[in-house]
């Protein structure tokens, strides 16, 4: 009777199975709690964060200075290509710093390799880029909606317009060589008109591409999401983004070509 009473004490202070287990997952999870709260571990995700970071801005580089050999509208001397929505979009993804990193390295790309307007050009265009592309990533980084990216984007067309006439006024005498008062009769038949159309293109076009270009960066890994970061789906409200981007899209590239008497060309 001894010895059976023995057993059962035994038994009944042996731990189970489950109790074995919920302990073992416990410490896991605690381990691994400890394992992403370490500084080493901060460091190493802080640097592939930063690696992922330079790699996204290197793409909306890449894909603007490739725009610019696909197609564009030339419009007496002034020439429109959609490299300021590209970077716009970078701007809202990545932020208004990296957007304006995003316009300087482009600017000095094209004044190395395709522009012939040396230093002045390099000037006027990391201006009218700068102007636009921080201005939308600054108040969508600070509004993560559709609301924000609208007015966003149409500070920006505001924005870049209203600088570009002042540096017209400043630099196109010097480049050009000509009075400041032959410059300042350009602006309500050509540089007023032009500029604002150039913004309104480039606005259209973010429109049109930023959700599923953000979406497929994400998908990527390239950019982490956040409250904007949801799957892309083709609803109501997406099919009338659609529609008003390339409504908008169209009418400013109707104006320029036929009012404008501009010229559209696929290089």
């Amino acid at each position: 009777m001894e010895q059976n009473n023995n057993l059962d004490t035994e038994e009944k202070n042996e731990p189970t199975d489950s109790s074995e287990y919920s302990t073992a997952e416990t410490e896991d999870q605690d381990e691994s709690v400890v394992q992403e709260n370490h500084p080493a571990h901060k460091r190493r995700r802080k640097g592939s964060d930063t690696i992922r970071h330079v790699i996204a801005c290197a793409i909306f580089i890449a894909i603007a200075f490739a725009v610019e050999f696909v197609f564009h509208i030339k419009v007496n001397f002034l020439t429109f290509d959609a490299k300021d929505a590209i970077l716009s979009i970078g701007a809202m993804a990545l932020g208004p710093i990296s957007g304006l990193v995003m316009s300087l390295a482009l600017s000095l790309l094209e004044l190395i390799t395709i522009s012939d307007t040396g230093l002045w050009g390099f000037l006027m265009n990391f201006v009218s880029t700068g102007v636009f592309v921080v201005i939308s990533g600054l108040i969508y980084r600070k509004w993560r909606n559709l609301v924000g990216a609208g007015v966003g984007l149409l500070c920006s067309v505001v924005s870049m317009t209203g600088v570009m006439m002042a540096m017209n006024l400043l630099v196109t005498p010097i480049y050009m060589g000509v009075d400041r008062s032959t410059v300042a009769g350009m602006i309500p038949s050509l540089l007023l008109p032009f500029n604002l159309l150039k913004a309104l293109l480039n606005a259209s076009l973010v429109l049109i591409l930023y959700k599923p270009s953000v979406t497929a960066l994400r998908a990527s890994g390239l950019i982490r999401s956040d409250g904007d970061g949801k799957k892309f789906k083709f609803g109501k409200r997406s099919v009338l983004v659609l529609i008003l981007g390339v409504l908008l899209a169209a009418a400013s590239v109707c104006l320029m070509i036929f009012v404008m008497k501009g010229s559209f060309s696929w290089t």
